[in-house]
């Protein structure tokens, strides 16, 4: 849900978190401020949205919120250099602030490092640089003191990009998937919940 959803109310009244919250429904909000170009590296960017964050989260707890999500993207363009290392720390450590603010006002946090499906690279080329943003969010993660028991992942799903003329199968691209978190998270994490990048259910 948005800022102007959370603070909503029904015809009658009632709190539209409140409601939600009666029928088992847990409302969240997603608190980063959107994307900004990272200075020096043309063509890459990463995500605003700290400064305040806890005041936010602490007012987004009390109206009834109990979980957020902060999206960073990178690309993935190997003519030149993307994603590049400044890139994957800048948005990595992003990403953990993010989810140390969340958690210590009451806020589950979805960590969502998205690996843009456009270009014509690979599925290995997605699988390395998948392995490398997410074992780089891993580390900050865990240098943040972050709970991983109280944390949600909703990462890309590794695939070949939309231009790339080899295509991969749902079992190719499920085990990519697996190997690539299986390296690189750890096994506190309690879910995965895969953002669908344009993909069918399927």
């Amino acid at each position: 849900m948005f800022d102007e959803t959370a603070r909503d109310s029904c015809v009658d009244g009632t709190k539209f978190c409140d409601l939600l919250r009666s029928r088992g429904i847990h409302c969240g909000i997603k608190v980063d401020t959107g994307i900004v170009d990272l200075a020096g590296f043309p063509g890459e960017g990463t995500t605003q949205g700290l400064d305040g964050l806890g005041k936010r989260c602490a007012e987004y707890y009390a109206l009834g919120c109990r979980f957020a999500k902060w999206r960073a993207v990178l690309k993935i363009d190997t003519a030149n250099g993307c994603p590049s290392a400044a890139a994957i720390t800048a948005n990595a450590h992003g990403l953990a602030r993010y989810g140390s603010i969340c958690q210590a006002n009451g806020l589950v946090p979805i960590i969502e490092p998205e690996i843009l499906i456009d270009g014509d690279h690979t599925i290995e080329t997605c699988a390395d640089v998948s392995e490398r943003v997410f074992a780089a969010v891993q580390a900050e993660l865990l240098s943040n003191h972050l709970l991983m028991e109280g944390l949600l992942l909703k990462p890309n799903m590794v695939t070949p990009g939309s231009d790339c003329k080899t295509r991969a199968t749902p079992q190719e691209i499920a085990w990519m998937t697996v190997r690539t978190l299986s390296r690189t998270m750890v096994p506190a994490l309690p879910g995965v919940t895969f953002l669908s990048g344009g993909q069918s259910e399927e």
